[in-house]
C-alpha cells in the first residue's frame, strides 16, 4: 500500500459494491485521512449459473478476491461471511483484521401479492437455490415447491416478475443494502427459517504481514460480531460441512458478556431435523461452538451430512 490510499477488493456485483460502500463509509469516520479505491472481481461463482457443488460451494465467490489480495492487486478484501467456507482454514498468509457490526440475520419472503409464507397455495414456487432455505421449507412446508434461482437480487427479482417463480426467499439484510426492503411481503423468524452461518456479517480480510492495514481497519470490529463469529465458524469447522449440507444457525452476543450458540442439521427432504442450543461465558466463544457443533454429531450430524453427494 502506497500512502494513504486503501484498495478494497470485492465481487463486482451489486451487493457486494453496496457493502463496500459501508466499509467505505464507516472507514471514513474513523479514519479520515485515508483514500479508498475498490478493485472490482467477477467470480466464477457469479458468471456460473448452474449448481455450485461443481465449482466446490462457496468457495468460487471468495477465490478471485482471494487471489487478488495474496497477489498484492489490492489491500483490503471485503466478504458477507456467510459466503466464506468454514470448513477450511483461510487461504494461508491472511486473516480476518475486523468483523462489522451485524445487520439482521432473517430471511424474507417477496411475494407479488403480499401473501405471508403460511397464506401459499400448496404448489407453490419458491425461488431459492440454498439448500438450508430447501430444507426447511420441506420440512415446514411440504406443499410448496422449491426452483433453483441463481443470479444477484435483482436478477431474481427480474426473474420472479417474468413469472419463473411465485415467490421469493431473500436475505433481510440484502435487500436492504440495495435499497429494496419494500418489496418483502413478510419476514421471517429465525424459528421459522434458521439463517446460515455468519449472516448479516461483514468480514474485513488482509494478508497477515500488513501490519499498516491490520492498525488501519481493525478499529472498525464490532467486539460482539467477533465473538460471534469465531463460534460459529468453530461450529461449521468441526460439523465439516459442505456446500450441499442443510446446516444452519447462529450465536448471540449479550450485554452481560454471555454468548449463545444454535446450531440445526437438516435432511435435504426435511423429514430429519437436528437442534442443538447452548450458553457459553464471556471468554469462549470456540469452545461454545465446538461443544454445539458435538452435540448435533451425538444426534446423528456425521451421518446425514456424509449421507448427501457433494
Amino acid at each position: 500500500m502506497s500512502g494513504d490510499l486503501l484498495r478494497i477488493v470485492s465481487r463486482s456485483s451489486p451487493m457486494a459494491l453496496a457493502q463496500v460502500e459501508r466499509v467505505r463509509a464507516e472507514l471514513a469516520v474513523l479514519r479520515p485521512g485515508v483514500r479508498t479505491e475498490v478493485v472490482p472481481v467477477t467470480t466464477s461463482g457469479d458468471r456460473w449459473t448452474g449448481d455450485l457443488g461443481v465449482l466446490g460451494g462457496k468457495g468460487a465467490f471468495t477465490k478471485e478476491v482471494d487471489a487478488a489480495l495474496l497477489a498484492g492487486a489490492a489491500d483490503l478484501a471485503v466478504h458477507c461471511m456467510k459466503d466464506v467456507p468454514a470448513d477450511r482454514p483461510l487461504p494461508p498468509g491472511t486473516v480476518f483484521a475486523a468483523y462489522l457490526r451485524r445487520d439482521d440475520i432473517r430471511d424474507a419472503l417477496v411475494h407479488p401479492g403480499g401473501l405471508a409464507l403460511a397464506e401459499l397455495p400448496d404448489g407453490s414456487r419458491i425461488g431459492t437455490s440454498s439448500v438450508r432455505r430447501r430444507a426447511q421449507l420441506a420440512a415446514s412446508y411440504p406443499g410448496l415447491v422449491c426452483v433453483p434461482l441463481r443470479g444477484n437480487v435483482n436478477r431474481r427479482l427480474e426473474k420472479l416478475a417474468a413469472g419463473e417463480a411465485d415467490a421469493l426467499l431473500l436475505a433481510v439484510s440484502g435487500l436492504a443494502r440495495i435499497g429494496r426492503s419494500g418489496v418483502a411481503s413478510q419476514v421471517l423468524g429465525v424459528e421459522e427459517m434458521c439463517p446460515p452461518l455468519g449472516a448479516g456479517v461483514l468480514g474485513l480480510q488482509c494478508r497477515a504481514d500488513d501490519d499498516r492495514v491490520l492498525e488501519m481497519v481493525s478499529g472498525l470490529g464490532d467486539p460482539g460480531a467477533w465473538r460471534e463469529m469465531t463460534a460459529e465458524r468453530t461450529f461449521l469447522h468441526v460439523l465439516r460441512g459442505h456446500c450441499n449440507s442443510p446446516i444452519a444457525g447462529y450465536a448471540r452476543a449479550e450485554r452481560d458478556g454471555r454468548l449463545q450458540l444454535w446450531g440445526r442439521v437438516f435432511s435435504p427432504d426435511g423429514k430429519t431435523v437436528l437442534d442443538a442450543h447452548e450458553w457459553a461465558g464471556p471468554l469462549d466463544p470456540e469452545a461454545l461452538g465446538m461443544s454445539v457443533a458435538v452435540a448435533l454429531l451425538r444426534q446423528g450430524a456425521r451421518d446425514i451430512i456424509d449421507a448427501i453427494p457433494h
